[in-house]
């Protein structure tokens, strides 16, 4: 299987839903379309949406962080939302959530980051 991306741009906010799998195969390509995403547009914080992700393993982990670590180099807020059951497990396993929220939708997302849809 493989990994889809999809970006929305939303008053300084990128939205990215990953679908598929996020594993070593896909990384490179996600954190690349991510990076580019993010450099390229005003980007002040950002959504991962997670609803149609189906497995990650430990480098969709560094993919996750390596972006989150970006958006707060730029003084913005990264969240997680719409995590499936296997994906929330991993990332509550990793320690994920102690420096990042996880929202059951991306409408209760963007309300945390005060931007309405």
């Amino acid at each position: 299987m493989n990994s889809y991306v999809e970006m929305e741009h939303h008053r300084g906010v990128l939205i990215v839903r990953l679908s598929g799998e996020l594993d070593h195969h896909a990384a490179d390509y996600v954190r690349m379309d991510m990076d580019e995403a993010i450099m390229r547009g005003q980007v002040e914080h950002l959504v991962l949406s997670l609803k149609h992700l189906q497995f990650m393993d430990s480098s969709g982990l560094g993919v996750i962080l390596g972006r989150y670590k970006l958006i707060r180099s730029k003084g913005g807020k990264m969240v997680v939302c719409d995590a499936t059951a296997p994906v929330r497990r991993l990332l509550e396993m990793s320690g994920l959530f102690k420096i990042m929220p996880l929202y059951d939708d991306e409408s209760a997302a963007l309300s945390d980051l005060e931007v309405a849809l």
